[in-house]
């Protein structure tokens, strides 16, 4: 038994007539919906028996067109801009395509993927301002690449074996964020033992920022109980407003304090590869550990994201082990070792660093600081249009890509439901896609552009959508 085609020149036939479909759906994206509902009856199909005889690649590829291909969430799509997920890139699916084709698995080994995954790193350490001698890791998405930073946090901070211990001592570590910081900082304090109560929230100022001061007294205070202070998580881009904390003056308070300075670029620290954004996120290459998604404003497919530090030896000590039958050798496949596999806690790993490779090589660092740019500024453009538009109001500042407002008729009191309906009407619709968020306890539309694809004109539309949809809100 083999899973290879009986007939080579068939299979190829048809791949070629599945990679046909596929660009010609992403060239039409324009004229479809933004986003459509799932079909009752495509739910229904959906949920079919298990297949215990072959159906054939031709009949299984035209089920994908009927009942998967026209109801995906509509990320790719140029008027998508609800939450921060990227638009990816056609480039990158031929990319994923040569890398699947290869199966090679990236704990290390003397291959060439192995390599292309060193040199990626070396790349991106350069483009975040990080020393040539940094480590790095392509993880699977920013929750765990922030949850690895933190890991060689406590690890670095712990004062102790804590590999060999766990967590049997006393004291009880603590880390500091702000009220801002997305939700992946409770699952990882959770899950690396150290507990929800001692994640410590630092409220934000009037811009949505973590401040200094208030973490400093924070710091102390902990101290002064008994505590153990270990890690600071600074933002560069929050996910509500896009909000970017103070992060020179975060890192020189954890310079004073003997804390590990941790960064969250999830989007933001991208602004760094653009000449005219960079001065934004100023101060994220003094941090300890950094993490960031380049299947976000990177536009590679989901899913890839990074974790740099400036501390390798910290980094490898917090996870490497060598079973006997990963023992490196002189020569031979394992003459490599597994680097990569010492360096989190995956030791099968797929070859996503190819996808960043290609990219980076075709269009070259020029085209991803102009597309960058080129969201700030449709955001920016757009944000001036509301504000000339009766009716519409901005909740909060906007540093980079993320513009959170509400339609707010002076005659209606009830804003927070009016807008609930507006946003769902508007999804509703295919014409454009926002989310939604909190802003000081009000429900605002929010929209977050990381999209390639978007032209002003794709703005323009969502703006007339906006008013119609108003128009006939009761």
């Amino acid at each position: 038994m083999t899973f290879d085609p009986p007939d080579w020149s068939a299979f190829a036939a048809q791949a070629h007539a599945m990679l046909d479909d596929i660009l010609g759906h992403l060239a039409a994206l324009p004229s479809r919906p933004a986003w459509q509902p799932v079909p009752s009856e495509v739910r229904q199909a959906l949920n079919e028996p298990l297949p215990r005889q072959p159906q054939g690649l031709a009949a299984a590829h035209a089920d994908f067109q009927r009942l998967i291909l026209p109801y995906t969430n509509g990320n790719i799509h140029p008027r998508f801009w609800a939450w921060v997920q990227g638009a990816g890139d056609p480039h990158a699916m031929l990319a994923t395509m040569l890398a699947a084709g290869l199966n090679p698995m990236l704990a290390g080994f003397h291959q060439s993927p192995a390599l292309v995954e060193a040199q990626v790193l070396r790349w991106l350490a350069q483009l975040m301002g990080f020393p040539d001698s940094s480590s790095g890791l392509l993880c699977s998405s920013g929750t765990a690449a922030n949850l690895i930073g933190l890991a060689v946090a406590r690890h670095a901070k712990a004062g102790y074996d804590l590999r060999e211990e766990g967590l049997s001592r006393r004291p009880p570590f603590v880390v500091y964020c702000s009220t801002e910081t997305h939700g992946w900082a409770r699952k990882a304090v959770e899950f690396l033992g150290i507990g929800h109560r001692h994640l410590r929230r630092i409220p934000a100022d009037d811009h949505f920022r973590l401040q200094p001061h208030l973490l400093r007294k924070a710091i102390l205070q902990d101290r002064a109980e008994g505590h153990h202070p270990v890690a600071v998580i600074a933002t560069a881009g929050t996910v509500n407003t896009g909000a970017i904390d103070p992060l020179p003056a975060i890192a020189g308070l954890c310079a004073e304090e003997r804390l590990w300075f941790h960064v969250d670029g999830a989007f933001g620290a991208l602004a760094r590869w653009s000449p005219a954004l960079a001065p934004l996120v100023e101060g994220l290459e003094r941090a300890d550990s950094l993490a960031f998604d380049l299947h976000k404003w990177g536009s590679l497919p989901f899913s890839c994201a990074c974790l740099l530090t400036r501390h390798p030896e910290l980094h490898r000590s917090a996870f490497a082990l060598t079973p006997p039958y990963m023992t490196p050798t002189q020569r031979g496949i394992l003459a490599g070792g597994v680097p990569f596999a010492d360096l989190g806690i995956d030791l099968t790993r797929p070859f996503t660093a190819l996808q960043a490779w290609l990219c980076f090589k075709t269009h070259g660092l020029a085209a991803y600081a102009a597309s960058i740019e080129q969201n700030v500024r449709q955001v920016r453009r757009f944000e001036a249009l509301l504000r000339r538009t009766p009716g519409f109001e901005i909740l909060a500042p906007s540093p980079l890509n993320v513009l959170c407002f509400r339609f707010a008729p002076p005659s209606l009191s009830d804003l927070d439901a009016l807008n609930h309906e507006l946003l769902l009407r508007l999804q509703e619709s295919g014409r454009a896609v926002v989310s939604s968020t909190l802003i000081h306890g009000r429900f605002a539309l929010r929209l977050a552009h990381v999209n390639h694809r978007s032209t002003d004109s794709d703005f323009d539309e969502l703006l007339q959508a906006l008013q119609d949809i108003a128009k006939d809100l009761p």
